[in-house]
């Protein structure tokens, strides 16, 4: 595969990561959903997936579902983002489980899936404190009367309750926020006579608990992506010791590898972003551009594999870095890069990323 640039995907190391991480939750009574958004439900991730000892695939967008049901695996889908009102069919269709946390929106998709012929699982949202999606904790009023909500829909069933925790807020999930869910659950579980069986605890912030043994009884579900595919501890933005952190790289190529000055030379104004950018004099420097940029992947969010490469910055589809430091690097050569979580989720957006698979 001689077309650049390229995402290189090693599916043996993403499937031990996967085994690893579900070996450990389900040791703890813990089921896994895994995020397949990040690689845009990518399907040969997806089908290595629904080969492991998973428990759901989850994802935040509806057309990632619907790649995922054409795979005809055994597992449920769950759908993580609040659902919009006007694709509430397409939830039912594609999504066994949704997350949700307004009445309204509740009830159109009781209508769809009574329509649909369908029982649809509900995942009621609270917040915890991050403020992002659910319910504020506090406001009970609020969360009985979404339960009622859902129990008054014969075609919904009530599946359980969850927490997002770190995404917006950075706030870290702990024994008190955690507490808090497990004790509003078990409130919604005495006034309504309901299993409740998922109490979703959260995302990859929570492999500090996982690691000390320290979630608390009662949470029986995490949504697992950026631990899964990068092999990262989103609580602390550290490695996980026991993971794989190079699953994905990307490979691009030099297109232009001059000797020029550090600093642009004029008048300046705004860049095409409409930022006003300014550069230091650093002397003349080898400068390498490859043939990438902001469209298909966010630049701060690569790290050079040759660590004498560095990246000054990036316009729509040029990436430029400094090779004075280098072995000689020549135009048609290429560089590879370790994306982070954000980089990863815009270069397999992109359409102008191909995809190389490593079995090793």
């Amino acid at each position: 595969n001689n077309m650049n640039p390229k995402l290189i995907i090693n599916l043996f190391k993403l499937r031990t990561n996967l085994d690893r991480l579900v070996g450990r939750c389900h040791a703890v009574g813990i089921k896994t959903a895994i995020v397949t958004k990040v690689f845009c439900a990518d399907e040969r991730i997806c089908r290595m997936i629904s080969e492991s000892e998973a428990d759901a695939f989850a994802d935040s967008r509806v057309q990632n579902l619907a790649a995922i049901a054409e795979l005809h695996s055994d597992k449920p889908t769950q759908l993580l983002r609040i659902s919009m009102q006007s694709e509430v069919e397409d939830v039912v269709r594609y999504a066994d489980i949704s997350m949700q946390s307004e009445k309204e929106t509740i009830r159109l998709i009781g209508g769809a899936a009574k329509k649909l012929g369908k029982v649809h699982k509900i995942i009621l949202m609270v917040d915890m404190g991050d403020l992002r999606e659910g319910i504020f904790n506090t406001d009970e009023a609020q969360i009985f009367s979404a339960a009622e909500a859902i129990l008054a829909e014969p075609a919904l069933e009530f599946h359980g309750i969850g927490v997002n925790l770190t995404c917006y807020g950075g706030i870290i999930p702990n024994e008190t926020n955690l507490g808090g869910l497990l004790a509003i659950a078990d409130k919604l579980r005495k006034r309504y006579s309901v299993p409740l069986p998922i109490v979703s605890g959260g995302n990859s912030s929570m492999l500090t608990m996982l690691e000390e043994n320290r979630i608390p009884e009662g949470i029986t579900q995490l949504r697992l992506g950026e631990s899964f595919v990068l092999g990262n501890n989103t609580e602390s933005g550290k490695p996980v010791e026991w993971l794989n952190t190079d699953c994905f790289t990307l490979e691009a190529e030099l297109v232009e590898v001059q000797r020029k000055p550090s600093k642009p030379i004029g008048t300046s104004g705004l860049n095409a972003f409409g930022e006003r950018v300014t550069f230091e004099d650093r002397g003349e420097m080898i400068r390498g551009i490859l043939a990438i940029g902001r469209q298909d992947v966010n630049p701060d969010g690569l790290t050079p594999l040759d660590p004498d490469v560095e990246i000054i910055g990036a316009s729509s589809d040029h990436l430029i870095v400094n090779l004075t430091n280098c072995k000689k690097y020549k135009v048609g050569d290429t560089l590879r890069f370790i994306p982070d979580y954000g980089a990863l989720l815009k270069l397999t957006t992109s359409k102008y990323v191909h995809r190389e698979y490593a079995e090793q």
